[in-house]
């Protein structure tokens, strides 16, 4: 059994995912097994996966499957293989060497966390891009991440038990699966940081998922209305979830009424009604 189980989804990124993996295969930790979920690809992902872990043996694989989502190819991959630790790497993204080293390292010294991420170099086009105030990362995340999601799953790892305590990603979410699953984790969890940029995050491609949905405060909403309806919050956790969630569904609201959809726009309104009267 490897200490941990490294799940790459993908679909229709063939020329990418070699990237990835090789990123994986050069790692200076060498205790861990790798799963590819190919989800649904149409364009050779598979076969570009299965040529770039030729000579890894048992430890790496190459599931197929129907398209199902990012969400669900993750579990399957989570579920795949057995292990203390589960970290993930999207297939549009890299890791560098020392990447799982150091992660184990912080989290073997500190051995009361569940989780830990690291910093990350961002990427545009093949450009730096330097983060934002707002995107800075810490331990206690959980009131800066209901406006927006802090944990990149291409940063992350977990340990199996709490991966799985949660339920692993909501697979009824097509985009901010991430986002959901992080707010039920890091209402109860800290989040520990490993302070150096050992992910390159690669983004600006026209098949990036944040990029290819509309609206994604649409499902940020749906997220915190699920964790309102679902997990015990104190009285200032509760209040800056409602308030986010006011402020998004006023948000909403307005671009519906923009597009001339009213009957959505009242959706909205109401959900912030209903959201102001349970503060």
């Amino acid at each position: 059994m490897p200490e941990v189980a490294v799940v790459i989804p993908v679909r229709d990124r063939a020329v990418m995912v070699r990237e990835a993996i090789a990123s994986v295969l050069t790692q200076t930790y060498r205790d861990w097994g790798l799963v590819v979920v190919d989800d649904g690809s149409r364009d050779g992902s598979a076969r570009a996966a299965e040529e770039a872990l030729v000579g890894c043996g048992e430890r790496a694989t190459v599931l197929r499957r129907s398209p199902r989502g990012v969400a669900a190819a993750r579990n399957v991959g989570a579920s795949a293989i057995d292990s203390a630790w589960v970290a993930f790497l999207d297939s549009d993204d890299l890791w560098l060497p020392r990447k799982l080293e150091r992660q184990l390292a912080w989290l073997a010294a500190h051995p009361t966390y569940r989780l830990a991420q690291t910093d990350e170099r961002w990427m545009e086009c093949g450009r730096h891009r330097n983060p934002r105030a707002w995107h800075r990362k810490e331990e206690r995340l959980f009131r800066r991440s209901l406006d927006r999601c802090l944990v990149s799953p291409s940063a992350v790892i977990i340990r199996r038990d709490c991966y799985e305590e949660a339920g692993g990603f909501d697979e009824g979410f097509a985009v901010c699966e991430d986002y959901e699953l992080w707010l039920r984790l890091t209402v109860r969890e800290p989040v520990g940081l490993v302070p150096e940029r050992l992910v390159v995050k690669r983004g600006g491609h026209a098949d990036q998922l944040s990029r290819s949905t509309w609206g994604l405060d649409r499902f940020r909403v749906a997220a915190l209305v699920k964790l309102l309806a679902t997990t015990p919050l104190d009285g200032e956790d509760r209040q800056a979830l409602l308030t986010v969630v006011r402020a998004k569904c006023d948000l909403l609201a307005r671009g519906a009424i923009r597009r001339a959809r009213y009957d959505e726009a009242e959706r909205y309104r109401t959900l912030a009604a209903t959201a102001a009267d349970a503060g």
